[in-house]
């Protein structure tokens, strides 16, 4: 089965970065057919379409961008989550580098269905080269005269996981501290300079023009009903071809791993599957056959998340995966919310005892419980981030945690292929306070 191609389509052969390439292949030809529909006409054609965030929510685009109120008194902005700051997820950088112009297109024609003429693009501080060709590819469309009138700038971020999250980018758009906002109000109604703001990531902003191309009947009959159209899949791990495939949504985890990714190397043996990026629930290597489809995942107990699919070989050991994992989510949690802010560093100091051999028993009940106190009781769903896939590895694998406790050490020894990559932890600086402890 071969990739479908419908965001990178065009860029098959080379990258369609020059204006005059990607008009040659049809681009901008839905800008101009946008702008004769009434906005209405085009936001019904994402609601029939089905299409679906793709930034690890997977809200309903259509709906989402119906929520703008048609008679605000304030400037509707249109921001667009280029930070892809999600462990394991590459897809974002792939489009800017390639089909830049797409994005902008889909800007422009989004801007123009919920009546914006202000637009903000807030780009992953670490992508350097794609915020120059992005960059290029806006002054192209600027002296082509596509803008009519809409303001696109071009803000690059400084490199915190917590401005992915929607409310903490407008705070850093505003120029403050990237930290999460309580929800309500919601950005439909009082976002980016407490003005309705529209946020979507931008696989999904570069998929409306192909959306509007192909008509929302047709475009929603690729893939199932719940999940329609394509998705950019980052595959990583132990696979012995990497990348990202554009794949229909349905497509199953053991034909992305196997056909596209060629296997687990070396000889070696699967073993578990992150399927959405490091923040979704773990699968186990019986669950390969599991479709990459909304409501196979939900059922199977995980989550779409970002297209973000890591396999995982035999040699892994699950403690310090999720080791790995919660001193990720530690080191990046804004400190704003105690369940986040403790939970996370108790995470790390449990796992840190497991994986040196100085873990009792009972301790395996006590991260779980630590989990179920981050989970749903944070500001932001970066405790969930934290939380959730640590408490799914003890759950699918914990025999394996359970001989960390009966050997009083690692049962991997050095021979984990996530061994040597912990920096020591400061014990005395990371300890949580005892008045800190979550209730």
């Amino acid at each position: 089965m071969p990739e479908h191609h419908v965001v990178l389509a065009g860029a098959e052969e080379r990258p369609l970065t020059a204006i005059a390439d990607y008009r040659a292949a049809g681009g901008y030809a839905q800008l101009a057919k946008a702008r004769q529909m009434e906005p209405q006409q085009v936001i019904q054609e994402l609601l029939d379409s089905n299409l679906r965030g793709r930034g690890g929510a997977f809200f309903a685009t259509g709906r989402k961008a119906s929520f703008i109120p048609r008679d605000s008194a304030k400037p509707v902005y249109l921001t667009v989550n280029a930070d892809e700051s999600e462990p394991g997820t590459f897809k974002d950088r792939e489009i800017m580098l390639r089909v830049p112009h797409r994005l902008i297109e889909g800007c422009l024609i989004t801007a123009h269905a919920i009546h914006s003429k202000n637009v903000f693009i807030y780009i992953r501080g670490e992508y350097l080269a794609e915020f120059e060709i992005l960059r290029a590819a806006l002054d192209e469309a600027r002296a082509a005269d596509l803008f009519d009138g809409v303001t696109v700038v071009l803000h690059r971020g400084a490199g915190a996981y917590i401005c992915g999250e929607e409310t903490g980018l407008l705070e850093s758009l505003e120029g403050k501290r990237g930290q999460p906002r309580s929800k309500p109000p919601f950005p439909a109604i009082s976002g980016l300079y407490a003005s309705p703001t529209l946020i979507n990531n931008v696989e999904t902003v570069a998929t409306v023009p192909k959306v509007l191309e192909l008509g929302a009947a047709e475009y929603a009959k690729i893939g199932p009903p719940d999940s329609t159209g394509t998705r950019v899949f980052s595959l990583s791990g132990n696979v012995a071809r990497g990348g990202n495939y554009e794949l229909v949504n349905g497509t199953t985890l053991r034909e992305l791993i196997y056909d596209f990714g060629g296997g687990i190397p070396d000889g070696r043996e699967l073993k578990a599957i992150i399927p959405g990026g490091s923040s979704t629930p773990i699968l186990t290597a019986s669950e390969v056959d599991t479709p990459l489809d909304y409501d196979a995942l939900t059922k199977a107990g995980t989550m779409f998340g970002s297209g973000a699919i890591i396999a995982i070989d035999d040699r892994c050991c699950m403690v310090q995966l999720g080791l790995r994992v919660a001193q990720f989510y530690m080191h990046e949690s804004c400190g704003k919310c105690t369940p986040c802010r403790v939970g996370t560093r108790w995470m790390v100091q449990i796992l840190h005892a497991l994986e040196d051999g100085s873990a009792k028993q009972g301790d395996l009940d006590l991260l779980l419980d630590v989990c179920d106190r981050i989970l749903g009781k944070c500001l932001c769903p970066l405790g969930d981030a934290a939380a959730m896939p640590v408490a799914s590895y003890v759950n699918r694998f914990r025999k394996e945690f359970q001989e960390h406790i009966d050997h009083g050490a690692c049962p991997y020894g050095g021979a984990s292929s996530l061994e040597h990559v912990f920096a020591p932890v400061d014990q005395h600086h990371h300890s949580p306070v005892a008045a800190e402890v979550p209730v």
